[in-house]
């Protein structure tokens, strides 16, 4: 572990700076037909709707996004595999459409070795997995790429992870797992400033095991490594509320700030100019308190 906190730090992003000193938004792009939340909207039958993905990052940079994350794999509970190939086709043409056009970090969504070799390859500045480099290879090609990369917890699989997740005690499991993951970086030489750490909100986790995760986040937070956290129109909301996809913009948002004052430095949203300007409020407090 990290002696002093990196929390604050500006991450190097193959050459894109990315100040973490302040609660940042990451705009979500599933480039899939299948997610859980915005499934279709980018990519249907025919491929990537090219027209619509260029015109959502506009609107999300426009909007005050630091990172937009492309995903190509829908990871919500009970989703299909796709195959690499498909997972390939799809996060990188996405990525080529994109990166000539925005000056901003580009993040990929992806566990896959060859998403991560040929997405470094082609300008992306960051990998983000949702199962934090276990799958064969992945290691070694996040190792090669040189970008930060963040590591994410979920117990089990999307297909099977909503299956009567259990834990003694979920915090200190996701705490082990982090230091497990970090030592396994370390060892083929991803050093501290390049870690981000996920705590994987919905993924393998009960309602009461994701609020117990959020009341204690500052624990997670004290490992010294950036947190990022995905809450955005999950069904920890309905869990609470009953709301509907559509409906949950406000509690997302409370949560999104709930996160950022517990210690959050990337919130990974669909709604990008709301949660810009909530998370200017807790800027706005946090750079007035001594």
């Amino acid at each position: 572990m990290p002696e002093e906190s990196i929390t604050g730090a500006v991450l190097d992003c193959a050459g894109r700076s990315l100040d973490l000193g302040s609660p940042r938004v990451m705009g979500v792009l599933n480039i899939t037909p299948d997610s859980f939340s915005d499934g279709g909207q980018l990519f249907r039958h025919e491929g990537i709707d090219q027209e619509a993905l260029c015109r959502r990052a506009d609107a999300m940079v426009s909007a005050g996004a630091a990172v937009l994350d492309i995903g190509g794999e829908s990871t919500r509970p009970g989703a299909a595999a796709v195959s690499e190939q498909q997972e390939l086709d799809r996060v990188l043409g996405a990525l080529t459409m994109l990166r000539p056009r925005f000056d901003v970090v580009i993040s990929l969504d992806t566990s896959s070795p060859s998403v991560m070799d040929a997405g470094a390859a082609a300008g992306a500045n960051m990998i983000n997995d949702v199962r934090a480099l276990t799958r064969p290879g992945a290691l070694a090609a996040a190792a090669a790429s040189g970008l930060p990369v963040c590591l994410m917890h979920m117990q089990g699989q999307p297909h099977s992870m909503q299956s009567h997740p259990e834990y003694d005690d979920v915090v200190n499991a996701v705490r082990t797992f982090f230091m497990q993951r970090v030592d396994a970086c370390h060892a083929v030489g991803i050093d501290d400033p390049r870690i981000i750490l996920d705590p994987g909100f919905g993924f393998g986790k009960t309602v009461d095991h994701n609020y117990q995760l959020l009341a204690e986040l500052p624990r997670l937070a004290a490992l010294g490594y950036p947190v990022l956290v995905g809450l955005s129109r999950k069904s920890m909301v309905a869990a609470i509320l009953d709301r509907s996809m559509e409906q949950r913009l406000p509690a997302s948002l409370g949560l999104a700030v709930i996160a950022a004052l517990k210690g959050a430095r990337l919130i990974r949203v669909h709604d990008v100019a709301e949660t810009f300007d909530a998370l200017a409020m807790v800027d706005a407090m946090e750079q007035r308190q001594s």
